[in-house]
């Protein structure tokens, strides 16, 4: 008989996130998936750059932000600024005088939810949040797509016991979204998408939207890093890929 599961999506952010436990559902679980979802929102709230009253809006406009969201806000900032330090200044959620840890937060936020899961007793968890992925136990396979050609993969990512967190950025249907904030242009030698695999979903949200912004330099840097494997489509339809994760 196939293994019990409990699924859960949740509209926010501006993407969908969806979440499968396998497991029995009992009530500490089915908890777990309001505290979650609960939590998702709550990332939203404070750390939407899209919305006038979030913490990233009153902190690029010099405005309080409320004592209850210090914290959060103060953990996002020095994760920032640690990215910005190991980049080389290829993460950077201060540009133009606006601030935006967009590239950082989503991850962060997927893998502390799946921690509130894995807190609750779920063993096989599965986050997916727009295609930013934290796993843990297993036997998992996610799908990549392919950013040439729609409704397609362009690889499959195995896991058979976790941790693993898994990122891509891209242009994907956004367009070029994603810039080099040392020069505010698209990065040369640009990546149709690069996928990192990482244990951690916040350390592998932000390596890739790092290295997106290094082009053609991507390749090199990412395999110096230990515990770290990428993928990579290039405009062409070659790939290429670095580490074993």
């Amino acid at each position: 008989m196939p293994e019990p599961e409990l699924h859960r999506v949740v509209h926010t952010m501006g993407t969908v996130f969806s979440c499968t436990v396998r497991a029995e559902p009992t009530p500490s679980l089915r908890r777990a998936l309001d505290a979650a979802e609960d939590m998702l929102h709550h990332v939203d709230e404070v750390f939407s750059p899209f919305r006038p009253d979030s913490a990233v809006t009153r902190l690029t406009h010099g405005r309080p932000v409320p004592e209850e969201w210090q914290p959060e806000l103060r953990e996002i900032l020095a994760l920032c600024a640690d990215a910005h330090r190991r980049t080389g200044g290829r993460f950077a959620a201060w540009h133009s005088g606006v601030f935006d840890p967009s590239g950082l937060v989503k991850g962060w936020a997927v893998e502390r939810a799946a921690v509130l899961l894995r807190e609750a007793g779920a063993e096989h968890v599965c986050l997916n949040g727009g295609g930013d992925v934290q796993l843990y136990g297993g036997p998992w396979r996610v799908g990549i797509t392919h950013p040439l050609r729609p409704g397609s993969c362009a690889a499959v990512v195995e896991s058979p016991r976790g941790p693993l967190g898994i990122a891509t950025s891209g242009p994907g249907e956004r367009g070029c979204h994603i810039v080099d904030p040392r020069t505010g242009a698209p990065p040369s030698g640009g990546l149709a998408s690069l996928t990192v695999t990482s244990p951690s979903l916040t350390e592998a949200d932000m390596l890739a939207t790092a290295a997106y912004c290094m082009g053609a330099q991507a390749r090199g840097w990412l395999g110096t890093l230990p515990g770290v494997a990428a993928f990579a489509v290039m405009p062409d339809g070659q790939t290429w890929t670095t580490g074993n994760g």
